[in-house]
């Protein structure tokens, strides 16, 4: 029996040309899955009645053969009766959503039954209407709105598994198929090769450009990736300027290479933004997979692992992960899991070192320096964990540690000393200085312990607040309105040492020591520091030198008029304790 009507073309019907509707209303293909002929007649007289929409109706009596024309021809509905000669109940619902999981689902059923109509909208049916209870209204509204609601389910999915600029997969969507890879690969003598990229330009871009020029950037990086991709493999967004490529079917190290080489090249060409040429560099990491059992976590990993030793190498390289990168990986996490538990066990200790004045001989302030006391190495010197600390994020956590136990102690000497107590430096990282909660933490801090904000100056140095100078000039100056004072630390060590005099509220210019090491036997090294002492008392600027530890250095630097020094000449940095009789206690 042929079905009472068909597809498109003449079979199908249009109710603006029976004379009901005057203008043409949208297209909907609707698919009705009904070996009842009479109910698909009903279906069809009364989708010709409805106003909203054009209907263009194709009936299949076998869901063998609805599923067929799905796959074939594709529906914006479909309209499923339970009660199959090839299908029965919610296995016809099952079996079709398998095929067509994109397609929203009406279920038409004679059944009255609540039980199952709950089954069936949870199992992914969009509405259960009941035969005989339904009229054109109803019918129409359900299907325009299981329609928009699987249009907004699928909005929603996307926007969970893909990058909201690029468009690209996330790191979610990633990590699932590089997951459904791995499974694949057990199967199959080939690799999987995971591309860890970041580009090593960007953060000029935004700096220079703007943020919105650095969106554009990584937008066009996304179109010329995806476009330099083989078939069947993926490009997905991190979050920054990182991006992961996910390739499968690899012979082996040789080719995954030359992929990296492929993508390299391309990106290096220059890229428009706005009216800017803009050249980007991309340091790419590479981990290769060959068998299964491999977590996805593992594989990216050691991506990201490599990639991290190509920018070591200067950036725009390329690394493939070794077992060396594992070990160096494994000791750094191992080290990671020492800082976190020696921060929860309070294993971090506070010295000080005198900063005194050249004048007179008497301490005027004090710099906190963190140590570890580590229960099997002893005393760990912070040369040997705050990069680390850096790398992982602690810094933040440990830095307001060091803030408060420096802010404690300030507190502790103001008591006992009234105006002679001296002012306590404490150093802040680039990190800290990022922090959106710093200012929050540093008033915080000061409330807690009762600190007096003028007895506490905050070190930076001109690499870090060059990283983000406008954002960096906004935090010190709400700093600065907390009544604290600022330094500059390793002066004339950066690349814009003047402009960060200019740009920055300093009270402290600390002359690196590099400096300092030359000043009684070289000329230069003496211009140089006489150069910095007048300069900063032009500005109103106080100076340190660092790193003092001879009395030619002391004398020279006096005869400059250097106003303070530290270091190893006068005090080796020691705990608050033995600070006693320098201090006058």
């Amino acid at each position: 029996m042929n079905p009472p009507f068909g597809g498109s073309g003449p079979a199908g019907f249009r109710p603006h040309e029976t004379g009901v509707l005057t203008t043409a209303p949208r297209l909907l293909r609707v698919l009705v899955i009904e070996d009842n002929p009479g109910d698909a007649v009903l279906v069809r007289e009364m989708l010709r009645d409805a106003h909203d929409a054009t209907y263009q109706l194709h009936h299949a009596t076998r869901l063998r053969e609805g599923i067929t024309h799905l796959l074939n021809q594709g529906a914006d509905c479909v309209l499923l009766d339970l009660s199959l000669p090839d299908a029965e109940g919610l296995t016809a619902l099952a079996q079709l959503r398998n095929v067509a999981v994109d397609t929203p689902v009406i279920v038409l059923s004679g059944r009255s039954d609540e039980t199952i109509a709950v089954r069936a909208v949870q199992e992914g049916a969009q509405d259960y209407l009941i035969k005989g209870q339904v009229d054109t209204r109803l019918l129409s509204r359900s299907i325009s709105y299981a329609i928009e609601r699987k249009r907004a389910e699928l909005q929603l999915a996307h926007a969970a598994l893909h990058d909201g600029l690029t468009g690209l997969p996330n790191r979610a969507l990633l990590l699932d198929r590089l997951g459904q890879a791995l499974t694949r690969l057990g199967r199959r003598a080939a690799y999987v090769a995971v591309l860890f990229l970041d580009l090593d330009r960007f953060k000029v871009v935004n700096d220079s450009l703007g943020h919105d020029a650095g969106d554009r950037l990584l937008v066009d990086v996304a179109m010329r990736l995806s476009s330099d991709l083989r078939g069947g493999d993926t490009a997905a967004r991190f979050g920054g300027d990182e991006f992961v490529i996910l390739c499968e079917e690899v012979e082996g190290e040789r080719e995954a290479i030359a992929i990296a080489d492929r993508i390299a090249a391309s990106l290096d060409a220059p890229f428009r933004v706005g009216d800017e040429e803009v050249f980007v560099r991309t340091s790419i990491g590479i981990a290769l997979a060959s068998g299964g059992g491999v977590r996805p976590e593992t594989v990216i990993r050691d991506a990201d692992a490599a990639m991290y030793r190509a920018k070591e190498r200067g950036g725009g390289a390329c690394e493939v992960f070794d077992d060396g990168m594992r070990e160096r990986a494994l000791q750094r996490l191992e080290h990671e899991h020492r800082l976190h538990r020696a921060l929860h066990q309070h294993e971090f200790v506070l010295h000080y070192q005198p900063q005194v004045r050249m004048t007179t001989g008497v301490v005027a302030g004090v710099e906190a320096l963190v140590r570890w006391e580590h229960p099997e190495r002893g005393l760990v010197p912070p040369g040997d964990f705050i990069s680390s600390a850096e790398e992982t994020g602690l810094i933040i956590p440990l830095g307001a540690w060091v803030l408060e136990a420096a802010c404690r102690q300030s507190a502790a000497w103001a008591h006992a000393l009234g105006e002679r107590s001296p002012v306590v430096s404490v150093n802040l990282s680039a990190r800290q200085i990022a922090h959106p909660d710093l200012v929050a933490t540093v008033a915080e801090v000061l409330e807690r312990t009762g600190a007096d904000p003028a007895t506490i100056c905050l070190e930076v140095t001109e690499t870090a607040v060059m990283q983000d100078l406008e954002a960096a000039v906004c935090v010190l100056n709400e700093v600065k309105a907390l009544g604290l004072t600022l330094a500059i630390d390793d002066f004339g060590t950066g690349y814009s040492s003047l402009r960060a005099l200019q740009r920055f509220p300093f009270d402290t210019v600390k002359i690196d020591r590099s400096f300092v090491s030359g000043v009684q036997d070289s000329e230069q090294a003496a211009a140089i520091v006489s150069a910095i002492v007048s300069l900063s008392h032009a500005l109103g600027l106080r100076t340190v030198a660092e790193g003092v530890e001879e009395v030619g250095q002391v004398e020279r630097l006096r005869a400059l008029g250097c106003d303070v020094a530290q270091g190893f000449f006068y005090a080796r940095p020691t705990p608050a304790s033995n600070l006693d009789s320098l201090l006058g206690l």
